[in-house]
């Protein structure tokens, strides 16, 4: 997991080596400040020489500012390498799920990417920045204050000895109690996202069956799960700090206790063993040492809070896509619109057992019209989404233009292959660049004749600004047959060689639906067109109609022929024709 996330900080690795080498730098500068002390005390004011005072104190000046200066150098370094490093990780995070596939997406949840690319990553930022400045700090610290107390006094050292196993048995017993916790925490954060976005984005829903109440209660409960789950680490780890204030305040007795000894034994003199300055440098040690402790104690809670955040996003970053253009000879150019399903049957993962397509067999000539009916589940969007490659076949062939879609670059292909899918959407921004998503170098002449054609130039031209409208996100300010007419508009844009329409005409009225139909077939005659309906008056001029029931082809013929041959497609008909276009069993 390191190896994989180390590959982020790119640029910064500079920032990320000087950090760690200032702050080295740093600790010399702490560690030889005590021992000066003791020389000031020692030799300066003791023998009352003003000479070694005013060298001494000029050499504690000296070191307290090389300190200063290593630390604020420090401290910008690893800021940047930090902030740089969480940067690159949600660039390389947030890329690589533009390069998944439907199926790669299907196993990560949206509530989950986005905690992966918020919060996991500002976790690994602290986590990283912690550990070139404090993970280096602490055991530099640890080392040169322990072999500078041994150099002082071997005897009072060995105090040390005794308070570092108390130390690190808190640390064995703690850390893997809390780690446990912190997983499930940031398992749960994934159920809190989803929840605030399910709610938020279906607040219309929400409102209108009067349920806030419930929403709120699921809210609060998944909340206070965390809440609980915080406050119980929380405490785990608050018992670090007594037993760090008892081997800190235990070591200061035994050293003052002994030291004591030892001072008033060799008389002060530091020839016949410890001096008075020397014991007061063995208390500025205890505290380096046992706080380094202390400190590195946080270096593991941190490292364990992270684990998690690690794993999650190695997962997405270790994720490979599922689909990918051929490494060598690659055809770049779509011929036609001519698309053939050769046995083509589909499952949606290697393990599934029921199959969504079965032996599908089909042959649509470049520039037909072609209906496609069928009930709920009947896999009318899953036969369209293996034409642009959104999944691929998992038997058979399937060939646009008489080359298997395998064997085309993906982003040809799908720029030859406009779909206008089931679930609209469009995001922020004007209607025109909305549009542009089909073009980006479409003129304004453009965007009206594809508008014009989609049926929607007439209520863009009725907003003040027009094609200047703004569009907020999701496009809650236009209506569904609005958001509809937009989203065909910016497929015609790319002028493709086939279009999708996934039931792409169901809110708007009978008339405009007409009036569509009938550009496509003026306007676009060359395009190989599909239509997913739920009303027959939608698709019954088609050349043919494909008729689907539970992943098969019942049917495929004109209007006329499945009228007079299609059980099916008489039952749907016929019930339209009694209860009116909208009363569709499908």
């Amino acid at each position: 997991m390191i190896k994989k996330l180390s590959r982020s900080i790119r640029e910064y690795k500079w920032a990320a080596i000087g950090a760690p080498l200032t702050m080295v730098g740093e600790v010399t500068m702490e560690v030889l400040i005590p021992l000066v002390m003791a020389d000031l005390y020692d030799f300066g004011i003791k023998a009352q020489n003003m000479s070694v005072i005013l060298a001494k104190s000029g050499q504690l000046v000296l070191y307290a500012l090389l300190s200063l200066a290593f630390g604020v150098l420090s401290a910008d370094l690893a800021s940047k390498a930090a902030t740089g490093f969480a940067k690159n990780l949600r660039h390389d995070m947030f890329y690589r799920v533009q390069d998944f596939s439907f199926a790669n997406i299907d196993k990560f949840s949206t509530a989950s990417i986005v905690t992966r690319l918020t919060s996991d990553v500002a976790n690994l930022q602290m986590t990283f920045q912690m550990l070139i400045r404090m993970a280096i700090r602490c055991p530099m610290m640890l080392i040169l204050a322990m072999v500078s107390a041994m150099g002082i006094s071997v005897r009072l050292s060995l105090v040390y000895c005794v308070a570092l196993p108390v130390l690190i048995c808190g640390l064995v017993l703690l850390v893997p109690r809390v780690f446990r916790i912190f997983d499930r925490v940031f398992r749960t954060y994934d159920k809190l996202n989803n929840v605030v976005q399910e709610n938020v984005h279906g607040i219309r829903v929400v409102k209108s069956f009067v349920r806030e109440d419930k929403e709120i209660e699921k809210f609060t409960s998944i909340s206070g799960s965390i809440y609980a789950d915080f406050c119980k680490a929380e405490r785990i780890m608050s018992l670090n700090t007594p037993i760090m204030q008892f081997c800190v305040y235990g070591c200061m007795i035994a050293i003052s206790w002994i030291g004591a000894h030892l001072v008033v034994a060799s008389g002060n003199d530091l020839s016949m063993g410890l001096t008075t300055g020397q014991l007061s440098s063995m208390f500025t040690y205890t505290t380096q040492i046992l706080s380094s402790l202390m400190m590195l104690s946080m270096v593991f809670v941190m490292l364990t809070m992270s684990r998690a955040p690690m794993k999650r996003c190695c997962e997405l970053l270790s994720e490979e896509s599922t689909l990918t253009s051929p490494a060598e000879n690659a055809v770049t150019e779509v011929a036609d619109g001519s698309i053939d399903f050769e046995n083509v049957s589909f499952r949606y993962s290697e393990k599934a057992q029921h199959r969504a397509l079965k032996e599908v067999n089909l042959h649509i000539p470049s520039g037909s019209t072609i209906g496609i009916l069928g009930g709920t589940g009947s896999s009318k969007t899953t036969l369209v989404q293996l034409i642009p490659r959104l999944y691929d076949v998992s038997e058979g062939s399937l060939k646009v233009g008489g080359v298997d879609v395998r064997q085309y670059d993906l982003n040809v292909l799908r720029d030859q292959v406009a779909m206008v899918l089931q679930k609209n959407t469009l995001f922020s921004g004007t209607i025109k660049e909305n549009l542009r998503w089909g073009n980006p170098n479409a003129t304004d002449e453009e965007l009206v004749e594809a508008c014009r054609q989609a049926c929607a130039d007439e209520f863009i031209q009725g907003f003040p600004k027009g094609y200047d409208t703004y569009i907020e996100q999701g496009g809650t300010n236009v209506s569904g047959g609005q958001k509809q007419r937009l989203c065909i508009a910016r497929a015609l844009l790319k002028k493709p060689k086939i279009l999708i329409l996934d039931d792409s005409t169901s809110a708007v009225d009978t008339a405009t639906d007409a009036k569509i139909r009938q550009a496509f077939r003026e306007a676009i005659p060359g395009t190989t067109k599909l239509i997913i309906a739920q009303r027959i008056a939608s698709v019954q001029d088609a050349d043919k109609i494909l008729v689907l029931d539970n992943g098969t082809v019942v049917d495929f013929g004109t209007h006329a022929e499945l009228l007079s041959r299609c059980a099916i497609y008489q039952e749907v008909y016929y019930s339209q024709q009694k209860g009116g276009d909208e009363a569709c069993p499908l």
